[in-house]
């Protein structure tokens, strides 16, 4: 039974002094916040010093890795030493921005990153190992975006007596972000309140004694940034002649539609009448005459009697005009007087003579 107490006694101390060689081997002696917070667009170094021991008797090993937050995922490796030498094993643009401040085998295996971006906040773990020592430490990194500059306005009228809300508000800038407002002289009015989130200033009971320049900050994590407003105290303006002008002229507005839509109408009729008129015109006209030669026998028949009055007709065909005998004085008498009177007619009111193959030519 004592025999087993001492073993395990012996036992108990072999582990304590394995441990505390190994304690004395490699160990990391960075010391530092675990969660480093910088803005974008600075530099940060992320530190890793170290000892050996004479015990350790391996080859340097050196390794910087981005720790998964999935526990399931492997860690990925971004830059190692070995055996002398430096391999970088991380993305092309991290790998640009991030380099060991010295040589890792004096004992500094620090790195440092310029130009963050967002994309670099991640957890970041430094193992130094030298068989059969090995030592870690890990290092959380947050990106953030400063807030840029705020804009600054009042948000209604600045009249006196009456209520005035000035605004802030920055379009950038990590969260959470913080509002503040002071006056550049003297206090904030007894009246007023703000709202730290969304950036208001409220000040009711709106005074003279309240005029003056008023400073809104914003901030977070990692800067801050303000503008100011100089903020006016105006009379009450006539509330009843603004009503009254309103109202005045909405009465001239309404009435000059009124006006355009009756000008409209009367244009519409007056376009109506015209055509109306145009179409009576058109019914009324005489139709064209006929031409004369149109086959049509009643118009032949209206042509010889309408047009030539007081011409006869013959039914002497054509060819046996000759044969006429000179004996027949009657009829070149009035063959003379037809053709007297065809003669006082105009050319162009007297149409060709043709022949008809009832009547003849006309005489």
């Amino acid at each position: 039974m004592v025999k087993f107490w001492l073993s395990d006694g012996i036992y108990i101390a072999a582990v304590c002094l394995i441990h505390a060689a190994l304690i004395s081997a490699v160990v990391v002696t960075s010391t530092g916040p675990q969660t480093v917070k910088k803005a974008k667009g600075e530099s940060v170094s992320l530190g890793c010093t170290y000892t050996t021991d004479a015990s350790d008797t391996g080859d340097l090993d050196i390794e910087w890795t981005l720790v998964s937050q999935d526990m399931t995922q492997k860690d990925q490796m971004i830059l190692s030493y070995t055996g002398g030498k430096q391999y970088e094993l991380g993305s092309p643009d991290l790998m640009r921005r991030l380099k060991f401040v010295s040589d890792p085998s004096g004992g500094d295996a620090t790195v440092n990153i310029t130009n963050l971006q967002v994309s670099d906040t991640a957890t970041y773990q430094c193992k130094v190992k030298k068989t059969p020592g090995v030592d870690s430490i890990k290092v959380t990194l947050v990106v953030l975006v400063r807030p840029s500059r705020p804009k600054c306005w009042v948000d209604g009228s600045e009249e006196k007596g009456g209520s005035v809300s000035l605004r802030c508000r920055s379009n950038q800038g990590s969260s959470p972000l913080k509002y503040t407002w002071t006056k550049e002289s003297g206090s904030l009015p007894p009246t007023s309140t703000q709202n730290s989130q969304t950036g208001e200033l409220l000040i009711t009971n709106h005074s003279d004694s309240y005029r003056g320049k008023y400073v809104c900050e914003v901030s977070n994590e990692v800067g801050s940034e303000q503008c100011t407003y100089a903020l006016q105290a105006y009379n009450p303006t006539n509330k009843a002649g603004v009503i009254a002008g309103a109202v005045i002229g909405a009465l001239l507005l309404l009435l000059l539609l009124i006006f355009l839509i009756l000008l409209l109408i009367c244009c519409c009729c007056r376009k109506r009448d015209e055509k109306d008129a145009a179409n009576e015109i058109r019914e009324d006209a005489a139709a064209p005459e006929s031409q004369p030669g149109s086959r049509n026998p009643s118009f032949r028949s209206v042509t010889r009697y309408n047009v030539h009055p007081g011409i006869k007709y013959t039914s002497v065909k054509p060819g046996s005009l000759s044969r006429v005998g000179s004996g027949h004085s009657s009829t070149q008498t009035e063959r003379s007087r037809a053709q007297r009177e065809a003669s006082m007619l105009s050319s162009d009111q007297r149409p060709p003579l043709r022949y008809d193959s009832k009547y003849g030519y006309p005489v």
